[in-house]
């Protein structure tokens, strides 16, 4: 982008091809020439190429957005098939830069891809954000959620902001020049654990397209300065129930980011600041002085010897259909039975207790503990550890 001897931008021109391209901006009079030449200035961040970012990333790049940023260090895996369609079956095992990277660049060679592959911290956030006009928020954690929101607050950007969980999402703009900041509607993320993660809990595959598309939308009305940005207000969307509802944010003049005497002015340890650091360092803790662990491999050799070690799975049902260690010997007992089920158990017995990944276990362990169950363990790593090192011909979900 240059500038005329006034000073002021000259947006780039678009070439025969683009014009055919675009067509169908270019009569539209709120887009038109103007519209599409400011969409072919505009670089746009795109924090993650999961889920959110598949849909994010596409439409951007069909609108024209001249440079798109894409932050990701993550690898393409078989359980991201069914909801992130920026990769495809060929792709599994590449790193997801590569194969949107490609992707994007198929949908419109024009658009400039520039990839970070990296972990979005508070060290390098700010030099990797300033570049952009806007920055979209596709991550799936608290730390980068609020690493992200602080870091376009200090260098004032627009703060595109979706999230996702089972059949619901969110929508909304965050700029703290015109508007509030995700602070001012979450002050504090939620204790560590509390939130299931979409691993957890799941996410209908379509939604991730619904609300990616609109994070588009409003990042493309945003560039070409038409229509009503979500600015200080939250778009939730309810699929089971196909319903809309708009909550009205204000600005929070006590937003220790963006209000009026703000004690947030530089970036933070974002870990520390959600608990992540703590939580997992207290896990460990526990995990050699009060949650005992056994490895998948371990399991596996007293299981073969014959120790009579008794099998609880703490998932849900529909989990266990999915895949069990039912030929092992497990029994399902889900977490939020198991204190009603106590009777089923004897604490005379060695339990060891599972789950997908090992934190529901974990919990259910203490359950146990606190109920006087002694010879308890959690088997580190779940199922997924089970399929990992002792059986790979298991599905894993």
């Amino acid at each position: 982008m240059s500038e005329n001897r006034d000073g002021a931008v000259r947006l780039p021109d678009l070439s025969r091809e683009e014009i055919e391209r675009y067509s169908r901006h270019l009569i539209m009079p709120e887009v038109g020439m103007k519209g599409q030449r400011k969409l072919k200035s505009a670089n746009v961040l795109m924090i993650g190429a999961g889920g959110l970012g598949s849909p994010l990333g596409l439409y951007l790049a069909a609108a024209g957005i001249g440079k798109i940023g894409i932050v990701d260090f993550d690898v393409v895996d078989h359980t991201n098939l069914q909801r992130q369609i920026l990769h495809g079956t060929k792709d599994v095992g590449r790193a997801k830069l590569d194969s949107a990277k490609d992707r994007l660049h198929d949908v419109n060679p024009n658009v400039e891809v520039e990839t970070h592959h990296l972990r979005l911290t508070s060290d390098n956030a700010l030099e990797v954000i300033e570049p952009y006009d806007i920055v979209v928020d596709g991550t799936d954690n608290f730390p980068t959620r609020y690493l992200t929101n602080d870091a376009c607050v200090l260098l004032g950007k627009p703060n595109v902001y979706g999230s996702i969980f089972r059949f619901e999402g969110q929508v909304s703009v965050f700029d703290a020049r015109n508007g509030p900041c995700y602070r001012c509607l979450f002050r504090e993320p939620p204790p560590p654990g509390m939130v299931p993660s979409c691993a957890e809990g799941g996410v209908l595959g379509v939604l991730p397209g619904v609300i990616g598309t609109l994070q588009a939308l409003e990042t493309i009305k945003l560039i070409i300065g038409e229509g009503e940005p979500l600015i200080g207000r939250l778009l939730l969307f309810d699929a089971m129930e196909m319903q809309w509802r708009t909550l009205n944010l204000n600005k929070n003049p006590d937003c220790p980011v963006c209000g009026e005497n703000p004690t947030v002015t530089e970036l933070i340890d974002y870990l520390e600041f959600c608990g992540v650091s703590a939580y997992e360092e207290g896990a460990d803790e526990q995990d050699a002085e009060e949650v005992p662990t056994i490895s998948a491999g371990e399991l596996h050799a007293r299981l073969e010897r014959g120790d009579g070690i008794r099998l609880v799975d703490v998932r849900q049902e529909h989990e266990w259909e999915i895949v069990n260690l039912g030929p092992q010997g497990a029994k399902l007992i889900p977490l939020d039975t198991l204190i009603e089920r106590l009777s089923e158990l004897d604490s005379a017995d060695e339990i060891v207790l599972h789950c997908q990944g090992g934190t529901r276990s974990m919990k259910a362990l203490r359950q146990l503990q606190k109920a006087g169950f002694r010879k308890v363990w959690n088997l580190r790593g779940g199922i997924l550890a089970w399929q990992k090192e002792v059986d790979p011909s298991l599905p894993r979900y």
